[in-house]
């Protein structure tokens, strides 16, 4: 791909929005972040990389209220509120501008989407499902009850939807904060991969792959 730019994917438990992604990287030779990105903002603060994982795998929107939206800011490593979830957030934060700045790239979750929504080379996208396709989906991945299954995919979901709507302020769901939102039950992974190239096409001038 001769241009930088970023992709940013939100995605439903089920929907295959991770498998897209990861087709899209293969598709245009360009890095794929998701799990990595905690690591490398570990790396980047020298805060423990277990802290980024549990601050938004194990996140709990009702111990925080909120929202309390992200403006950029981050503390001090001196600050006693160095490793709060908030600052957490700003220091992933600053990662994800770092990614964006030195390479063409694909990161999935982590907020980026609203993290970068400014960023001119940024296209986000949210992959979506039915009930029944997601719950479909998810069994291919865990071997869970037909009700407990429900139950985490339920429960996964709503944890995604709290922390973005916690530290953005923004509804996870809305179509409104995506440049596309892809039904993936309808489209299948490939035509999913095939509309993003499309839209990035028609988006920027001049875009080879």
């Amino acid at each position: 791909m001769n241009q930088k730019i970023t992709i940013a994917i939100n995605r439903e438990y089920g929907s295959g929005g991770r498998t897209i992604g990861e087709m899209l990287s293969k598709e245009l030779g360009i890095h794929y972040y998701d799990k990595e990105i905690d690591k490398l903002a570990s790396e980047e603060s020298g805060v423990a990389e277990a802290l980024f994982v549990k601050g938004h795998e194990s996140f709990k929107a009702k111990l925080l209220g909120g929202p309390n939206v992200y403006t950029g800011k981050v503390l001090d490593s001196n600050d006693k509120d160095f490793t709060s979830p908030e600052n957490l957030f700003a220091l992933q934060a600053q990662t994800l501008h770092n990614l964006c700045d030195r390479e063409p790239c694909v990161l999935v979750g982590h907020g980026a989407g609203f993290v970068l929504q400014d960023r001119p080379n940024v296209v986000r996208v949210f992959v979506h499902a039915p009930h029944d396709y997601l719950m479909e989906q998810a069994t291919l991945r865990m071997s869970l009850s037909p009700k407990d299954l429900e139950k985490y995919v339920e429960k996964e979901n709503k944890r995604r939807a709290d922390y973005n709507y916690y530290f953005t302020g923004k509804k996870w769901d809305d179509a409104h904060n995506y440049d596309l939102a892809l039904d993936s039950s309808k489209l299948g992974f490939e035509k999913c991969l095939e509309i993003i190239k499309g839209y990035m096409k028609i988006r920027f001038d001049g875009l080879e792959f």
